[in-house]
C-alpha cells in the first residue's frame, strides 16, 4: 500500500522537473508501481483532481475553508498574512503552517485512504453537510505530514502548479502502461478522466463502443481561433457550413428512456439547475438514447437571448432553482448530435451528424442555431455580417467532412469573432510553473480609475506572448517591482498592453465588480503610457450596452 508521502514525493520531484518527457518518466514510474485502485487516484490526484471527472463540484470545499483548518489546527490562524508573505503559493503556505506543530506524525496515510475521504467529504449532504466535510478534512489534516498537507491542499483547490498537465499525464499513462499514445489519447476521448483511461488499459473496464452510449459527458470538441471568414475559407476549403456563435453555456445532454443528465463544458453535472430542459428532452424524445451537443442561453420574457453573465445566474445552482427558472429562463439550441439510438457517432462526417441532428430535431421540435452552407465566399461574409449586426459573438466555421473529436482543438471547427480590445496595464505578475518556470507570466491586468496613476484590476492572463516574449517581460517587470507576497509580483504600473476578450462578465472577485472574460495580450503597446489606458468607467459602459444586446433568436 503505497504511502500519500510517496505520492507527494513525486510531486515535489515533478515540481523542479521541466523536461516534458522526464516528467512522463517520473508520473509513469510511479503509477506502475501502484495497484489498480491506487494508481487510478493517484493519476487524478497528480493533475490536481480530487475525484473523477464530474464530480469535483461535490467536494464544495473553498480555499479558505482549506486555510482554515490547517491553521486552526497549529494554533497559527492570525498569522495569514505572514505566512502567504512567505510562501511561494497556497499549498506553500500549508506546509508552512503545518511545520508550527511542535511534533510531526509519521506518514501513515495511503493514497487510497485519502481517496476513500474524498469520496466521503463529497457525498457529505444535507443540513450538516458542511461540518461532516470539515471534519473529515480535518481528520485528514491531523494525520498529514507537512508536505502531504501541501499537496492535499493542492489537490482540493485544484493548483498543482508542478507542470503535470492532461497532455503529459496522458504520455505518463502510456509509459506506466507500455500502450501507443495514440490509443491512450483515443481512449481519454471517449472516458474523459485519466483515472478511468489508466483502469481501461489495465483491462479493468471497457470503454464504451459504437454499440451502445454510456451515460457519461464526452469531452466537447474544441475551435480554433480565425480572424476572418476569408481566413476560414482558406484554411478550411469551400466546403464547410458557418453557424451562429451564441452567447451562452455549452452544454451535453444525455438521454436514455427518458432519463436525462445534463453536462458543463467541464463535465460536471447541472441537470438540477436545468430542470426545464431535462424536462424539455424527455418529453421530446421519450424513447431513444442519444447524445447532443448545444447551447443553453439566457433570454428575457419575449424569449430573446441575453449576454452571457445573465445566464450565470442560473449555472450550478441547486437551491431555488424553481423561483429561479421564472426569473432567468434559459433556452437549447443544439448544433451536434454525439449519439442516437445506441450508435456512437462521433467517427461519422458532420455533414452527415448534422443531417441526423436536423431530422430528429425537427421532429421532436427542438431548436437548431442558425445556420448556413456559403457557396462562396461572399455569402460567408454576408451571414457573418448579418450575425454581427444581430448581436452574436460571431460565427463557428465547420468543415463539413470533419469528424467529432472530443477535447480536441483541430482544425475541423474555426470560431471567428468580432475583435474586442482594450488597452490595459500591469499592476503584477505570478511566477510561471511547468515550462513556464522561472518567468513571470500570469498579469494583472488593471484599467484607470479615477486620478491617472490610480487603477482597477478587470482579470488576469497568461496567454499570448511567445517564450522570448515572457522572458523580455520578466526582466522588464523585475525592475518594476515594488512589492512580492507569495508567488505574486507587484509591479509599478508602466507596461501597457493591448488585451483582446470575448466579453465583460459580473464578478465579485475584483472591486469593480467586473472582469474581462477570455483575456489575451495581443501586443505591447510601446506608444502609449499608461495614462492612455483605456477607463474602468469606459468598460462599465460596454459592460451595460453588453447586457441591453438582445438579438433575435437563431434561425
Amino acid at each position: 500500500m503505497a504511502t500519500f508521502q510517496q505520492f507527494a514525493q513525486t510531486c515535489q520531484a515533478l515540481s523542479q522537473t521541466q523536461s516534458r518527457l522526464q516528467m512522463a518518466e517520473v508520473a509513469g514510474g510511479f503509477l506502475a508501481q501502484l495497484d489498480l485502485d491506487q494508481a487510478e487516484a493517484a493519476a487524478r490526484f497528480m493533475i490536481g483532481r480530487a475525484l473523477p471527472v464530474g464530480d469535483e463540484a461535490r467536494l464544495n470545499l473553498s480555499g479558505r475553508a482549506v486555510w482554515r483548518v490547517a491553521a486552526e489546527l497549529t494554533g497559527a490562524a492570525d498569522r495569514g498574512e505572514d505566512i502567504f508573505a512567505e510562501a511561494v503559493d497556497f499549498g506553500d503556505a500549508v506546509e508552512i503552517v503545518m511545520r508550527l506543530r511542535d511534533t510531526e506524525p509519521a506518514p501513515t496515510l495511503s493514497i487510497a485512504e485519502v481517496a476513500a475521504r474524498m469520496r466521503e467529504i463529497a457525498a457529505a449532504q444535507g443540513r450538516h453537510a458542511r461540518r461532516r466535510k470539515l471534519d473529515l478534512l480535518r481528520g485528514l489534516f491531523i494525520r498529514a505530514t507537512a508536505l502531504e498537507a501541501k499537496y492535499l491542499a493542492k489537490i482540493l483547490i485544484r493548483e498543482m502548479r508542478h507542470g503535470m498537465s492532461e497532455g503529459v499525464m496522458l504520455d505518463a499513462i502510456a509509459y506506466a502502461t507500455g500502450a501507443p499514445i495514440a490509443d491512450v489519447r483515443r481512449i481519454n476521448m471517449m472516458q474523459g478522466d485519466p483515472g478511468r483511461v489508466l483502469r481501461v488499459l489495465r483491462g479493468d473496464a471497457a470503454a464504451p463502443q459504437s454499440g451502445g452510449l454510456a451515460m457519461r459527458p464526452l469531452k466537447p470538441m474544441l475551435a480554433q481561433p480565425a480572424d476572418t471568414v476569408a481566413d476560414a475559407f482558406a484554411m478550411l476549403g469551400p466546403e464547410l457550413a458557418l453557424e451562429h456563435k451564441l452567447d451562452g453555456a455549452r452544454v451535453q445532454i444525455h438521454g436514455a428512456a427518458g432519463h436525462i443528465r445534463i453536462f458543463s463544458r467541464r463535465l460536471n453535472e447541472i441537470t438540477p439547475s436545468l430542470p426545464e430542459i431535462a424536462e424539455l428532452m424527455a418529453a421530446r424524445i421519450p424513447n431513444r438514447s442519444f447524445i447532443f451537443d448545444g447551447e443553453v442561453v439566457a433570454v428575457d420574457r419575449q424569449g430573446n437571448p441575453l449576454a452571457f453573465q445573465e445566464l450565470m445566474r442560473r449555472f450550478r445552482r441547486i437551491r431555488e432553482v424553481e423561483r429561479l427558472r421564472e426569473q432567468s429562463p434559459v433556452r437549447l439550441f443544439l448544433f451536434d448530435v454525439l449519439g442516437l439510438d445506441d450508435e456512437l457517432l462521433i467517427d461519422r462526417e458532420y455533414r452527415d451528424r448534422f443531417a441526423i441532428l436536423q431530422q430528429t430535431a425537427h421532429a421532436a421540435g427542438l431548436e437548431l442555431a442558425g445556420r448556413c452552407l456559403p457557396a462562396n465566399l461572399n455569402e460567408g461574409e454576408q451571414f457573418y455580417a448579418a450575425a454581427r449586426a444581430a448581436g452574436y459573438e460571431g460565427v463557428m466555421a465547420k468543415r463539413l467532412d470533419s469528424r467529432y473529436s472530443p477535447g480536441v482543438r483541430g482544425r475541423g471547427w474555426l470560431k471567428i469573432k468580432g475583435a474586442r480590445t482594450l488597452d490595459l496595464v500591469i499592476v503584477a505578475a505570478d511566477w510561471g510553473y511547468g515550462r513556464r518556470h522561472g518567468w513571470l507570466s500570469n498579469y494583472h491586468l488593471a484599467a484607470r480609475s479615477g486620478a491617472a496613476d490610480q487603477f482597477a484590476e478587470v482579470g488576469k492572463t497568461f496567454k499570448g506572448l511567445t517564450d522570448d516574449q515572457f522572458r523580455e517581460m520578466t526582466e522588464r517587470l523585475l525592475a518594476l517591482k515594488t512589492a512580492q507576497r507569495g508567488g505574486t509580483v507587484y509591479v509599478r504600473p508602466a507596461v501597457v498592453v493591448e488585451v483582446a476578450y470575448s466579453d465583460i462578465q459580473r464578478s465579485p472577485q475584483y472591486e469593480c465588480g467586473m472582469a474581462l472574460r477570455f483575456a489575451r495580450i495581443v501586443r505591447l503597446r510601446e506608444d502609449k503610457i499608461p495614462a492612455d489606458a483605456d477607463s474602468i468607467e469606459s468598460i462599465g459602459r460596454e459592460f451595460e450596452r453588453q447586457i441591453l444586446r438582445t438579438p433575435p433568436q437563431p434561425g
